[in-house]
């Protein structure tokens, strides 16, 4: 059917906005990729020439339908973001990512509330400067690392991870933030509540995507096409959009969370490259929309705030999150590296200065200076990479002798192996297992008041019915929850230690407790309390009479959800050991082409330590993995070789494999690699060569870096003599080395 006049008239501007924003963007596109600048500039520039304020350009007609696009425009953003981030990413990340992130995060957010307080800005305008000059752009980063060519260094690592990081700790400050500007004061019980609430519905909607998801992926698999493939996805996605905005909270956050879990599923990696166009699409409409907000009248009055903000942001963020990489244990070099890459803002900045104009809790000067900060800074991203080595070479010879000598003896701490006593781990288990359990039966208990009970009607045989169907699905979380044996190794430990025998019976008294007060909950939610009393007697007996059954369901769910979890790591495992290199030196990963000239050769034929100074950490052959390879070990087409160097060793090695272009051990089973630094004080070795003193035969291991006076040499050669209170770095059987130093 045709459209009528009333209806061409009112889809006209939004169509035709559309039109304009997308030519802009293209234009953009073309022009800052032959100048070779990041295209985010391009389209904010782009944005802010065809907005409404210039008269010699086309401009939009409808302000509210750059809006809503630039709203489109956010959820896909995210979504994107969520399918490159996978909960389990930020697990593995660990603490160099987390302190640095945290340090960066928490510094900025006071610098930028008492900048705005200087400037004059009211309370909840400096609230949010605070949080908007906190987040790092992962975006305009990794294109920067793209353009640089330097994501193969160690720093690299660090930086991406701790971007991570600021992704999850921006969605949770984006919940906080709409709790302040709701309530406009700062109260800790309603921030607690928010946290709660956030934590447990992320709890809920990652157990209950992770368990259905991927199964109807992966059922329904052979009926998908790539047209049906996008289209679930994108269904997905707005779905929890909805059911976010349902239970009050961004629909950011929830393409955010749906991008997550879907990243866990095996066809992950397909579902990016089909939704990347998408994404590409309403990215520059994102982006070029932002620009067009830009009011340049705004701009030219707050100049002076627009420089000072620039200057906090470059200089704020690399001082920040160099420390905060200081403090992780990191080498002086990697610190300032890390921290010069962190030193901007951008998509998530603009979503924070959006949730501020859309809540109508922030002034209309804040979004364009905050554009025209992120302009700057991301003009300035790609120069900060390349000074942050010079600059680290810089300090290094002008910083006191003592200052660099604690802070390599800080780092060389920080990467010795860490116990943990057997008590935190315990507890560590208990208080994962108690809180995950009680967010599962609390949810299910809600989604039963709040859907079943109404469904069956109001009458007593309704809540029984209710009662009875939750009970049944409930009690294989009940009976994990309070009579599930966790912990087993580190309990029975404690148990044979008086000291912490107490403790032990008291968090099994406390579990059991926890399943009875849940048991109670259920019940008076269905029933009046003397019938919840007898009903719940009835149900101990059944919960003591059946524990053979109810441990069976709960393994049954259990390995269903870590089947999904890890199906996708399963599928294509890359195991990859990043904690085995001291000092500048960092672990990469290459294959071995199948035309390459080296294949059919031993490492002792290759000579590639003596030539290139790299060592070669594993060889990866199939399912075998061959852990510290001895010199007859030979290379074959397709192997997956994992080498330790610095990063122009790392460089080197790449262009020797490109110019070029194992028989498995007997004993291929895993043992525990580790670094460990050890000072030379058994006169065994002492005046012996590396060689002699037969150091890798005896742990399986290799000497991968040797101090001496003050002097640190990387993979030293194998004829080098050993002298008294050297300290060896030596990666190899963490038992092995243990024994062989032991004297």
């Amino acid at each position: 059917m045709f459209l009528n006049a009333a209806q061409t008239a009112h889809l006209y501007p939004l169509i035709s906005d559309l039109g304009l924003i997308l030519m802009t963007a293209g234009a953009a596109v073309l022009l800052f990729k032959k100048i070779k600048q990041p295209l985010v500039l391009g389209y904010l520039i782009a944005g802010f020439l065809a907005g409404n304020h210039f008269d010699f350009f086309p401009s939009v007609k409808d302000m509210h339908s750059v809006e809503v696009w630039a709203e489109i425009g956010i959820i896909f953003l995210l979504f994107s973001l969520g399918l490159e981030f996978s909960f389990k990413k930020l697990m593995k990340v660990g603490g160099t990512a987390s302190v640095t992130a945290i340090t960066q995060i928490v510094t900025m957010v006071t610098i930028g509330y008492f900048a705005g307080k200087f400037m004059g800005w009211g309370n909840m305008n400096s609230i949010f400067l605070g949080v908007i000059l906190s987040i790092s752009s992962t975006t305009i980063i990794l294109k920067a690392f793209d353009e640089l060519g330097v994501k193969s260094q160690k720093f690299a690592g660090n930086v991406i991870g701790a971007l991570i990081v600021q992704d999850i700790v921006a969605i949770l400050m984006m919940v906080l933030l709409s709790t302040i500007a709701v309530s406009q004061k700062f109260s800790g019980g309603e921030l607690l509540l928010s946290v709660l609430k956030l934590i447990f519905f992320l709890t809920i909607w990652f157990l209950g995507g992770i368990f259905i998801i991927p199964s109807i992926l992966k059922k329904a698999k052979h009926l998908l096409t790539d047209e049906m493939l996008l289209i679930i996805s994108l269904a997905l996605c707005l779905m929890m959009v909805i059911f976010a905005s349902k239970v009050g909270f961004s629909p950011a956050l929830g393409a955010f969370i749906m991008g997550s879990i879907i990243a866990e599923t095996t066809q992950a990696e397909h579902i990016e490259h089909l939704v990347k166009p998408v994404k590409d699409l309403f990215g520059a409409v994102f982006f070029v929309s932002v620009g067009m907000l830009i009011n340049p009248q705004t701009l030219v009055e707050h100049a002076v705030p627009v420089a000072i903000l620039t200057f906090l942001v470059i200089i704020g963020q690399s001082v920040s999150s160099t420390i905060g990489t200081l403090l992780s244990g990191q080498p002086l070099k990697q610190s300032i590296q890390t921290g010069m890459s962190l030193s901007q803002i951008g998509e998530f900045s603009f979503i924070i200065a959006t949730l501020g104009t859309t809540l109508n809790v922030t002034s209309d000067f804040l979004y364009p200076i905050v554009v025209a900060v992120s302009a700057v800074t991301t003009f300035t991203t790609p120069y900060m990479v390349k000074m942050g080595t010079p600059v680290a070479i810089f300090l290094e010879k002008k910083l006191p002798r003592k200052w660099i000598k604690n802070i390599e003896q800080y780092s060389a701490n920080a990467e010795a192996v860490k116990t943990i006593s057997t008590w935190r781990k315990a507890l560590r288990i208990y208080v994962f297992q108690v809180v995950l359990h009680s967010i599962i039966i609390v949810g299910l208990v809600l989604l039963s008041t709040e859907y079943i009970l109404p469904l069956l009607g109001g009458s007593k045989f309704g809540h029984t019915i209710a009662a009875l169907v939750t009970l049944v699905v409930l009690s294989p979380f009940l009976w994990a929850l309070s009579l599930r044996r966790i912990a087993t190794k580190e309990v029975n430990e404690l148990f044979d230690n008086r000291k912490y025998r107490g403790s032990v019976l008291l968090l099994i008294f406390f579990r059991m407790a926890l399943g009875l007060f849940f048991i109670g909950f259920l019940l008076n939610n269905f029933f009046s309390p003397v019938t919840a009393l007898i009903a719940l007697v009835i149900v101990l007996i059944a919960y003591f009479l059946f524990p053979k059954q109810l441990h069976a369901r709960y393994h049954k769910i259990e390995s269903h959800f870590l089947n999904n979890l890890n199906e996708r790591e399963i599928t294509k495992e890359k195991k990859t050991r990043r904690d085995l290199t001291p000092w500048d030196g960092h672990m990469a990963t290459f294959d071995v082409a199948k035309g390459s000239n080296i294949s059919g050769k031993t490492l002792e034929e290759l000579k590639i330590r003596e030539k290139i100074g790299i060592n070669v950490a594993f060889i990866k052959r199939g399912d075998i993995t061959v852990n510290i390879p001895s010199r007859n070990e030979r290379l074959f087409p397709g192997d997956e070789i994992c080498v330790i160097g610095t990063d122009i060793q790392v460089k080197k090695f790449q262009k020797y494999l490109n110019q070029n272009e194992i028989e498995a051990p007997e004993n291929t089973d895993e043992t525990d690699i580790v670094l460990q630094h050890l000072e030379l004080k058994n006169e065994t070795f002492i005046g012996k060569t590396i060689r002699e003193s037969q150091i890798r035969e005896k742990t399986s291991g290799l000497v991968v870096g040797i101090e001496r006076d003050g002097r640190r040499m990387l993979n030293p050669e194998s004829h080098l003599i050993l002298e008294k209170d050297d300290i060896l770095w030596v990666v190899g059987d963490r038992k092995l080395i243990i024994e062989l130093f032991k004297g």
